[in-house]
């Protein structure tokens, strides 16, 4: 078995069944887990992000839609509006991106993962705060 790499052999004739494993039995652990209680994994609700309040009275949901397109977050992770703590922001509300413009950085498991421009507009809102974690699908800016 060591020799050809081999973790179990069955070998079954007329009246003669040999069976052999070696390691942990797959089969065994499987029906083992499906025994115990499925741990429910903890939920959590988005972090209320700045600028995403109400709008105030007298203002209809086109005039908040008329603020520009949503640009979402495209993973799970850690929201950065800079390079680095001393550095500048990315854009700020008012800039102009073109197409391929870093907007932010989302860490996740220690990797900067720059989030680019899909269009090209203004900057019209950013509704996620730095250094703060998001979801995948959360409005980080608005887009004009």
């Amino acid at each position: 078995m060591n020799e050809h790499g081999l973790t179990s052999f069955d070998l079954t004739k007329k009246d003669f069944h040999l069976k052999l494993k070696k390691g942990a039995d797959v089969d065994d652990l499987r029906s083992l887990l499906a025994c115990l209680p499925a741990a429910q994994a903890p939920t959590y609700a988005p972090a209320p992000a700045i600028g995403a309040a109400a709008p105030p009275t007298g203002t209809s949901a086109a005039a908040s839609i008329a603020d520009g397109v949503e640009i979402t977050s495209p993973m799970v992770g850690t929201f950065y509006q800079r390079p680095a703590p001393d550095a500048p922001n990315f854009v700020e509300i008012g800039s102009a991106v073109s197409i391929g413009q870093t907007l932010c950085i989302i860490e996740a498991m220690k990797v900067m993962n720059e989030i680019k421009a899909e269009k090209s507009g203004t900057i019209t809102a950013c509704v996620a705060e730095d250094c703060t974690p998001v979801q995948y699908g959360d409005v980080l800016f608005r887009i004009k």
